[in-house]
Order: structure tokens, then sequence, then C-alpha cells
């Protein structure tokens, strides 16, 4: 089983940069896939980035892929979102998530996190 608790998120402005955690815990995730996802009111869970744990290529959504960068730390047990000019429409709940298959953009992930609200003002 798998534990995952992201953190970091919050009100900021538009412009602003914001950078989320997610803390994973339960298993060896070294080959596991990892990857960020939100979902604003009424709308469907979209995907945001996606890589495997460790120094590797990462995949986009083509919405986000010029101001968002997803990454780990050097234990793969934290993995990143670090998120600059923010927009009003990136009001959302974003959620980590951990697969076993990779990306997380073609294949459902196995565990999500509760995820955390992020909020941009114009």
């Amino acid at each position: 089983q798998v534990q995952l608790v992201e953190s970091g998120g919050g009100l900021v402005q538009a412009e602003d940069s914001l950078r989320l955690s997610c803390h994973a815990s339960g298993r060896d995730l070294s080959y596991f896939a990892v990857g960020w996802f939100r979902q604003a009111p009424g709308m469907a869970r979209e995907f945001l980035a996606s890589m495997r744990w460790g120094p590797t290529a990462a995949v986009y959504a083509d919405s986000v892929k010029d101001r968002f960068t997803i990454s780990s730390n050097d234990d793969n047990n934290v993995v990143y979102l670090q998120m600059n000019s923010l927009k009003p429409e990136d009001t959302a709940v974003y959620f980590c998530a951990v697969g076993q298959a990779y990306p997380l953009s073609r294949y459902a992930p196995d565990w999500w996190g509760p995820g955390t609200q992020v909020t941009v003002s114009s």
C-alpha cells in the first residue's frame, strides 16, 4: 500500500509561483510512475504531469507544459510540482498520484493523495 500526502497549496495572485509537494510512503517506489492531476469545481479530473521516480524525462499536458515542472528528491519519496505564471483558471484541487504503469497520462494511477487546494486570484 502507498500513502500520499500533498502540501503547499494556498491562495496566490495571478502570475505568482507556487510549489506543491507530495510525500510518499509505504513501499519502494523506485520504478513506479508518479504524477499530478487537478480538478476544478464541476470539471473532470485533469492530467498535468507524470514521471518515473529518479532523473527521467517527464510527460506534460499541453495546457501546462510551459509553466509547470515535475521533479523528485534524491530519495525518491517526494515529488514536486513547480507552478509558474499562475492564472485564475489554474484554481483547482491538486492531486498527487502513483501508479505501476507509465505514463499516468495514459494509464490510471493506483493510489491517490487527498489533494491540496490552489486558488489563484486575478
